[in-house]
């Protein structure tokens, strides 16, 4: 599996990074709705000859126009280019967001980003695509200005489940605050993860014999608190059943919110080493316990029904 090339910008590009057929959008999740996205890219891609590309934004518009919201996001961009790489993506086009941006309107957008700045053959985008300033391009305005410019455009209806409920990045962060892990993956085709450096505590999961992985949320949206069946990938390619806490640990003292992963039969350090650790079952809310042996007992109780929900 090839690494993705990661092209930062639209302007005064070479001719080798220009002329994909490109899929268009936040592309945060690459969820079964983006992924549809993305294979209608890929089918004029191939049919063209030309490199598959993904259009997207950084930063996302959202933390732009709202910079005072809760943090939303369901992947790192590591994660997100291991994700589109497994698509057989071969570029990102990681558009910088800025005031210029922000101001195109949506045939500037189209002129001069896709057709003049990137080249690009082919442009796929979802149904409910917006893009311009004030969100004034549509499907149908892409399609227009595609006939006009001299590339393909193609449209991805809704994928949802059997009830009509379309899939979207929102209904996998509504999920997730709700503690629904396995509705987070029915979305988005796999569990959701957090992959982040592991961080020193305070080791007390250690001195009580189960030793945890203490990893900061950064700028993902935050699950419900509580406590979680895991599994977790080292660097080195194992992967570890686990119970996790998401929370800020009240019973010991509330520290910031994190994830502490307990793996199974593993006791090795690992401190400042990268871990990604699914979420896969919900088990309980986080509590606050009087005594630190209530705390334990819990904790023990939890592993055990997260090693039978594991089969482990």
């Amino acid at each position: 599996m090839k690494p993705v090339r990661v092209i930062t910008g639209w302007k005064d590009l070479s001719a080798a990074d220009r002329g994909a057929a490109v899929a268009m959008g936040s592309f945060d999740g690459v969820h079964k709705g983006h992924q549809k996205v993305i294979g209608l890219a890929a089918e004029a891609a191939r049919k063209l000859g030309a490199p598959l590309g993904v259009i997207s934004f950084d930063p996302h518009p959202r933390q732009v126009f709202n910079p005072g919201q809760p943090a939303f996001h369901l992947m790192t961009r590591d994660q997100q280019l291991r994700v589109l790489a497994e698509l057989g993506v071969e570029r990102l086009y990681l558009l910088p967001f800025d005031q210029e941006m922000a101001g195109l309107t949506d045939r500037e957008f189209a002129t001069r980003v896709l057709h003049e700045g990137l080249g690009a053959r082919h442009v796929a985008v979802g149904f409910d695509n917006s893009f311009g300033k004030g969100r004034t391009g549509s499907p149908e305005t892409m399609r227009q200005y595609g006939e006009e410019l001299g590339f393909g455009v193609s449209v991805a209806g809704a994928v949802g489940d059997a009830d009509g409920e379309k899939y979207s990045s929102t209904g996998v962060r509504e999920a997730l605050r709700e503690g629904r892990p396995e509705e987070a993956a029915r979305i988005l085709g796999r569990p959701f993860a957090i992959e982040g450096p592991v961080q020193r505590g305070r080791q007390l999961g250690r001195k009580l014999g189960y030793p945890t992985a203490n990893v900061p949320l950064g700028h993902y949206v935050v699950p419900k608190f509580g406590v979680y069946a895991t599994r977790t990938r080292l660097p080195d390619g194992r992967e570890l059943a686990g119970v996790a806490n998401i929370g800020v640990n009240p019973t010991v003292g509330e520290v910031d919110a994190r994830l502490e992963v307990w793996l199974f039969g593993f006791d090795e350090e690992i401190y400042g080493q990268v871990i990604e650790t699914d979420l896969l079952h919900f088990l309980r809310p986080e509590l606050k316990f009087d005594t630190i042996g209530e705390m334990t007992e819990q904790i023990l109780r939890d592993a055990e029904e997260a090693r039978r929900l594991l089969g482990v």
